[in-house]
């Protein structure tokens, strides 16, 4: 080879060394890597499925096939069965609800109540007989996760309705059967379940604009924004930084999922699920660290 070629081919591959930064998948396995070895530290079992959005998104997926217990996660479902039946025409907003403590098992339809004492909203217990509206009933649902709130809507709306709008969306393994505290069901096994990518989907949806419509999916945006509990995925972060997102927990369990937006606009979905916490307070600290390692993460890319 002539030695003048030789040189520039020398000075060409040096420069392309020189400007060519690490690949994208080594910096996600770098990052997958790191968020497993703090999860690690924790006994239980995790779920991770983040998504960043824009033109060029980023994937990080752990365990995201893996079924869980939804818990409360599965408000947001119904809430999307909520917007979907009143897109349909079906229901307004502002239609009056009457406020109820009774409910029928699917086991065998016999009556159950809710007790107020594993309740996170009180407020609807004394207006039992009383009406409210849709609109606030499924606020009360997310914002403070009311498992009341909750059982008159799929009341309203039918469990199964609500596994239908999940599969309109590509979500193909969340599984919503039945309301809250449906003893016998769950003494036979019949739960709410979920995986985490099923989560990032629904999100996603509402991230985009196209979970219902575009201004269904900012009114409930909208809604998940007012998340009363912020151990998780808000946890860690700056408090200029927006949370969209629904909590989860029972025993053993505690999940969140949600939309986050950073100043500049920019927005990902993150869902962090967990079960069998041999102390719950460990996950949740677990699951905040990664949620602020993946907010550094996206902060350090550029635009």
């Amino acid at each position: 080879m002539h030695k003048g070629i030789f040189i520039g081919i020398l000075i060409l591959l040096v420069a392309v060394s020189c400007h060519s930064s690490p690949s994208e998948e080594g910096s996600v396995g770098e990052l997958r890597e790191a968020i497993n070895t703090r999860l690690d530290k924790v006994e239980g079992d995790f779920a991770v499925a983040f998504r960043s959005m824009g033109a060029e998104p980023v994937t990080l997926l752990i365990n995201e096939k893996e079924t869980f217990h939804a818990a409360s996660t599965m408000k947001t479902p119904v809430m999307i069965a909520l917007y979907k039946q009143v897109a349909a025409g079906n229901i307004a907003l502002d239609d009056s609800v009457k406020i109820v403590n009774e409910f029928k098992s699917i086991v065998d339809g016999s009556p159950y109540s809710m007790d107020l004492s594993v309740d996170s909203q009180e407020g609807l217990y004394g207006k039992i007989g009383q009406y409210s509206t849709y609109r606030e009933l499924n606020f009360q649902m997310i914002m403070m996760s009311s498992n009341l709130a909750t059982n008159i809507l799929i009341d309203k709306l039918d469990a199964k309705k609500v596994t239908e709008a999940m599969r309109s969306l590509g979500a193909k393994d969340i599984e919503v059967l039945r309301g809250v505290e449906d003893l016998k069901a769950y003494e036979q096994g019949l739960s709410n379940t979920t995986t985490a990518y099923d989560l990032m989907l629904i999100m996603e949806a509402i991230a985009g604009g196209k979970a219902v419509s575009e201004e269904a999916s900012l009114a409930m945006f909208e809604v998940l924004k007012a998340q009363h509990f912020n151990e998780i995925i808000p946890g860690q972060l700056p408090k200029n930084v927006t949370v969209a997102h629904k909590t989860g927990s029972i025993t053993g369990v505690r999940h969140d999922s949600g939309i986050v937006e950073l100043p500049d606009g920019r927005r990902y979905v993150l869902v962090l699920l967990s079960k069998n916490l041999k102390v719950p307070s460990e996950g949740i600290e677990a699951m905040a660290d990664v949620s602020r390692m993946l907010y550094e993460y996206i902060k350090g890319k550029e635009r």
